[in-house]
């Protein structure tokens, strides 16, 4: 081990059957150790020099999480997440063995799936006819083209597009929500008028793909929904992850 803390990938059951070939973040890819304490287990490496947000890091996080989720309810960490040394990540895992297993219990069989609501690109003939000012505004720009009118234009078609698709997407959240066993909200990204994620069950997942689509196709003027998944599920683990209080 290095002198450098260890990096921790996720929080298991002690009896967590760890796909073979699994390998951590770091160029080469570092070897990963089991550590188990009472009935849960943390699923460390060395930490890599120079460690940094490089994209093969990333991805080798994000899979390494994907896969130990197939084979068992993960309680994943962000990508960078290090301990000060064993000792503090074992403390961590015996103070917090029961929060931990009532977490894995409600991940089990389950992933996340993420939703994000975007304005339709190509909506404009739409809003045209649907919006009255919108289409005030269309028709005085090509009367009297000029910097003003175009601004005009194009600051309220973003407003209306926006507000459709924040709508449309609120929408789907109330059609999605009886699929999935959980929501969330995510934090805002740009461009982007509503992030939602879904905690659904395995079984459930293709259902719920389905009705996200058909739910985007019949408001393709109004929405793109925008599905991830399966991911890790970060976004039910707790606001603070898994590791709160072990120096992570």
């Amino acid at each position: 081990m290095t002198d450098n803390g260890l990096y921790v990938y996720a929080i298991v059951r002690a009896e967590h059957r760890t796909p073979k070939g699994l390998a951590g973040v770091g160029s080469p890819p570092l070897p990963l150790r089991f550590l188990v304490e009472g009935r849960v287990g943390a699923v460390v490496s060395d930490v890599p020099p120079k460690l940094r947000a490089r994209r093969r890091d990333l991805l080798a996080h994000q899979d390494l999480l994907l896969r130990l989720t197939g084979s068992g309810p993960t309680l994943p960490m962000r990508f960078g997440t290090v301990a000060p040394d064993e000792a503090a990540v074992r403390a961590q895992l015996l103070a917090a063995e029961h929060r931990h297993l009532a977490a894995l219990e409600r991940l089990d069989g389950r992933v996340e799936v993420n939703v994000k609501a975007f304005p339709p690109s190509d909506a404009l003939a739409h809003l045209v006819r649907e919006d009255q000012n919108i289409r005030r505004l269309h028709e005085a720009a090509r009367r009297r083209p000029g910097y003003e009118a175009n601004l005009r234009l194009g600051e309220a078609v973003v407003t209306a597009l926006s507000r459709r698709a924040a709508e449309a997407g609120q929408s789907a959240v109330r059609e999605l929500t009886p699929l999935a066993d959980a929501v969330a909200t995510g934090p805002e990204v740009p461009g982007c008028a509503l992030n939602t994620s879904f905690l659904v069950g395995r079984a459930a997942e293709g259902r719920f793909r389905a009705a996200a689509r058909d739910f985007a196709a019949a408001r393709q003027d109004r929405v793109e929904l925008r599905l991830a998944g399966p991911l890790p599920c970060y976004s039910f683990v707790g606001a603070d992850g898994p590791l709160t209080g072990a120096g992570a």
